[in-house]
């Protein structure tokens, strides 16, 4: 049988990965940053410069000035899933919509006809350092679909799926997608202009963790016959993990026939567990025209995009400080149309953790 690998080429030490269609943006954040150092304010002391991404720093500052992250910035025309590991994310926008996540939680956000938000990641924690690690992946919308009305979602952890090996080896937590679930655990529903609302898409995004000694396959995708792009990253573990008989020991990406399954196994030797990415989905197969934060069919949109943002700021900044963030002591919340919600609202404490299909 014929590897399911169809290209494998070195990931960038920084920046964005490269992504095929639907996806137009993944990167991949792993910051270590410090204990809070400022009695409470959550920033550091000595002021970012405002375009810190330097990969050999134990942590970036970002476009940040005192509090590291993205301050409000401006969107058009798709959608942002922001899928966390670890750490703290704040979140503020244009709607009056809010929100700290992190641990484990998903955002996702369908910026539409146009959106201004802010994410922010605070020194939230005064006794210990304030490490995070997420990805945020950015899912293109459909001509008929860029111009709707801007919407958020919160999926807390404990309403996230995730399976488990019967060995215990091998994770694949759901971020998105029908993989890995039992006919009684369903996935959070995307929003419903998104691509991936509807299940002939076929999108996907998991992250797939295997252990020293693991095993486990990816299957092939539910609708690979009808020209499923699909891609996975390995972005932690140099080991040596075997992929489908070959033994990746850097930091790749794999472009994947999504026709066929995949094996992955881990030896036993190994120091670290392998952790993947994967992003899949059927293309909109539409042009793309990006500039910036916007991204539409055609240059003429563009402009019009421009045009709007200066005339509206797509409905203004209602909150009291570009990098907005939450009081120290507030946990995580969600704050959607009026309505705060926070994760001991989850439906199940750990819905979809189950057993070896």
């Amino acid at each position: 049988m014929t590897s399911s690998i169809l290209r494998m080429v070195a990931l960038p030490r920084s920046g964005p990965y490269p992504t095929m269609d639907p996806f137009l943006f993944t990167v991949y954040h792993v910051d270590d940053y410090p204990a809070d150092p400022s009695g409470g304010r959550m920033e550091f002391l000595t002021p970012g410069d405002g375009q810190d991404f330097d990969p050999s720093k134990p942590y970036r500052m970002y476009h940040g000035d005192d509090v590291p992250g993205f301050p409000q910035h401006p969107h058009r025309g798709f959608e942002t899933i922001t899928a966390t590991i670890r750490g703290l994310v704040d979140h503020a926008d244009s709607t009056g919509n809010a929100g700290r996540y992190g641990e484990g939680d998903v955002q996702w956000m369908t910026a539409g006809k146009g959106i201004v938000h802010c994410e922010m990641f605070p020194l939230v924690n005064a006794d210990k350092p304030n490490s995070i690690q997420f990805f945020q992946i950015w899912l293109n919308l459909p001509k008929r679909n860029k111009m709707v009305d801007p919407s958020f979602a919160m999926f807390w952890a404990g309403d996230v799926p995730e399976w488990t090996s019967s060995d215990g080896l091998s994770t694949v937590t759901v971020w998105a997608g029908d993989y890995f679930l039992e006919d009684k655990v369903k996935n959070n529903k995307p929003p419903p202009d998104s691509w991936a609302s509807n299940p002939e898409n076929d999108v996907a995004v998991l992250r797939v963790v295997v252990k020293p000694g693991g095993k486990m396959v990816l299957p092939k995708a539910n609708r690979g016959e009808q020209g499923v792009n699909r891609t996975m990253y390995l972005v932690e573990g140099l080991d040596g993990i075997t992929v489908d008989g070959k033994i990746v020991k850097e930091k790749v990406c794999m472009t994947l026939d999504a026709t066929k399954d995949v094996t992955l196994e881990l030896h036993n030797d190994a120091d670290t567990p392998t952790e993947f990415l994967v992003l899949q989905g059927r293309p909109i197969d539409e042009p793309v025209v990006q500039h910036g934060p916007f991204v539409m069919n055609t240059q003429n949109e563009i402009r019009q995009a421009f045009f709007d943002y200066r005339k509206t700021q797509f409905g203004g900044w209602p909150w009291e400080r570009d990098d907005m963030i939450f009081p120290q002591d507030k946990g995580r919340f969600a704050l959607i149309d009026g309505m705060e919600s926070s994760p001991e609202d989850s439906v199940e404490e750990k819905k979809g953790s189950i057993d070896e299909l």
